[in-house]
């Protein structure tokens, strides 16, 4: 059997460490996850993940960066089979209300409450955080077509992001999803009035 190839070999590492830290974090938290946790979950030697990520700050950037490429394009995937003109409003309401949720959102949340006492966890994960939102703004913006030039457009794009995080630490400690989905078809009214003809193209 060929050996698989060097470049190749690291790409799938680099994976298996970003989704053990992803499970360690929103199991064991910013405390617990250690490169070396990291690495044994990840079924790989100490100085094999260090090699890749010298530090948990840099296993950090790292995973979160990967993590929130994969969930732009899984969205923007997504987006292509949506409807057209208003009735888009409600599928759209339900993917960005879907974002914050699951162990994903859970290792992300150990990260934010671990940031706020620990400076150099802060240093690289606050620009990072706020490159983050940028993009999923961004994305919300496309997936409904929005004119931001429009007075309060801005604000509802972010409001909507504003309300599916705070679902998320709702979904923390019980089982949210009825009263999300309620709050879905509610929120989608609200977004009907800036569904724009931008939506009713698939996204880029």
């Amino acid at each position: 059997m060929a050996r698989e190839p060097r470049q190749e070999r690291s790409r799938t590492t680099r994976r298996r460490l970003i989704d053990a830290t992803v499970e360690c974090l929103a199991e064991l938290g910013w405390t617990g996850t250690t490169v070396g946790v990291v690495a044994e979950r990840a079924g790989v030697s100490r100085g094999a993940a260090q090699h890749h990520f010298p530090t948990r700050e840099d296993l950090v950037v790292a995973t979160v960066e990967f993590l929130t490429e994969e969930q732009i394009t899984e969205v923007r995937r997504r987006a292509e089979t949506l409807p057209q003109g208003r009735g888009r409003a409600e599928p759209v309401a339900r993917m960005l209300l879907n974002l914050y949720t699951g162990a994903k959102f859970r290792a992300a949340l150990h990260l934010w409450v671990a940031a706020s006492t620990d400076d150099a966890l802060r240093a690289v994960l606050a620009p990072l955080e706020a490159k983050v939102g940028r993009e999923s703004h961004r994305v919300a913006v496309d997936l409904l077509g929005a004119d931001e030039s429009r007075p309060g457009v801005r604000e509802t794009v972010q409001a909507t992001l504003d309300l599916a995080r705070g679902l998320g630490l709702a979904d923390l400690l019980s089982d949210d999803s009825k009263r999300r989905q309620r709050l879905v078809r509610q929120w989608a009214k609200v977004l009907e009035p800036i569904v724009g003809e931008g939506g009713d193209r698939p996204v880029p």
